[in-house]
């Protein structure tokens, strides 16, 4: 089969590879139909390579329909079409009992001391093969993949692989108050669904934060209030004054560890990057630090009492916490990866309802041959063309 392949620092080939087959009980094999490339995709093409090795398979927002299943697996069969999480649960381990499928002890990468594995993402989360492929083997296929109606395009199902239950994560943890205000830093894929997620719960006031023409339009559209980074030159400022003076009730990081604006911590790593896979790992395992402007404006946007919600990607452990701003500003802060399952119940109805309202089939402005994929990384990398979200087809 044809398989998206990592082959080092921003080179992404398609190649020929093996295809893949059930191996243990508990998997399915899928054909897969439509594969977004996601933010956190970008880490792995920039500054993640000395976790990866030549000719690993990239991507973990698959969708498709069913092949072959393992005999353990019930409840799907040969011609179902789903959708499969990026996170591989078991469904019944002490985790996964109180929902945080993220840290299903059954697949939890303990060499590394990581919670569960995920497709296609590096040697600390279980070196999975993704499902940027012709094909794509799934384990836990007891529990993980999520079974939708035939008919609708893709789009309407695709992002319950990722994006709209990480926004719905994103927003829940947010806690914001019925009315209330929030910011969005970050108008990508996370950012956009975030925000529109927000205004559909009820929040009365959401400000969007981004930088890029084409992402600030998008948010407009869904009635977010946007601000662009390069016309304010003290952002927090502008958001208190929109805000009583007080600043966001809460705030959603969706940026991560790639924010604009950290030239030193952006300079060491890709200094890092430069140094054997072997060093690099340790380094920046041990010692790794991330560029944390984004971090830094919404511990400064949230009001006082406020809650952050961390949605971006952060793998530094030597990062600097400004912990006297946060105890100052009694501030709550919560992160993690998306429990994909934990929200499906919520989401399902707003997809095979009447209308979009999350607006799921707007979300995509590029959709290319799976032979495309370096074309499309280079580009959703470099933002160019109006890349929002790239979906690949195989």
């Amino acid at each position: 089969m044809r398989a998206v392949t990592w082959q080092g620092k921003r080179d992404i080939r398609v190649q020929d590879v093996a295809d893949p087959r059930v191996l243990e009980p508990t998997d399915a094999v899928i054909r897969v139909t439509s594969s977004g490339i996601c933010g956190s995709d970008l880490h792995l093409y920039e500054v993640l390579g000395s976790f990866m090795e030549q000719g690993d398979i990239l991507g973990h927002e698959p969708m498709g329909v069913v092949e072959e299943v393992g005999s353990a697996v019930e409840g799907l069969a040969s011609g179902d079409r789903v959708v499969v999480p990026f996170n591989i649960a078991c469904g019944h381990c002490f985790y996964c009992d109180q929902g945080l499928y993220s840290q299903c002890e059954t697949t939890q990468v303990r060499e590394y001391g990581k919670g569960g594995s995920l497709f296609g993402y590096t040697k600390l989360y279980g070196h999975v093969p993704g499902g940027q492929a012709e094909r794509l083997r799934v384990p836990q296929a007891q529990f993980g993949p999520i079974k939708v109606p035939s008919g609708p395009p893709d789009e309407r199902f695709l992002y319950l692989s990722d994006v709209v239950p990480t926004a719905w994560q994103a927003v829940e943890y947010a806690g914001i108050p019925q009315g209330g205000t929030v910011t969005v830093l970050g108008l990508g894929p996370i950012g956009q669904m975030s925000a529109r997620i927000a205004k559909y719960r009820g929040a009365g006031k959401v400000i969007g934060v981004d930088l890029v023409d084409e992402r600030l339009e998008l948010a407009k559209r869904y009635g977010v209030e946007v601000m662009d980074l390069r016309r304010h030159k003290h952002i927090a400022d502008a958001i208190r004054d929109r805000t009583d003076g007080r600043g966001t009730d809460s705030v959603i990081d969706a940026v991560g560890m790639e924010a604009h604006g950290a030239p030193m911590a952006g300079m060491a790593q890709q200094l890092v990057s430069l140094l054997p896979s072997a060093v690099a790992a340790k380094l920046t395992e041990k010692a790794g630090v991330d560029r944390l402007s984004a971090l830094y404006l919404a511990i400064d946007v949230v009001r006082r009492g406020g809650t952050i919600s961390l949605s971006g990607v952060y793998g530094g452990m030597l990062d600097p916490m400004p912990m006297m701003n946060l105890f100052d500003k009694q501030v709550q802060l919560r992160m993690g990866q998306a429990n994909v399952r934990a929200w499906v119940d919520d989401i399902m109805p707003l997809l095979t309802g009447d209308g979009d309202p999350l607006g799921v089939e707007d979300l995509a402005t590029h959709r290319l041959p799976l032979e495309d994929a370096p074309h499309a990384y280079e580009m959703f990398q470099k933002k160019q063309d109006g890349a929002v979200k790239v979906v690949l087809k195989p």
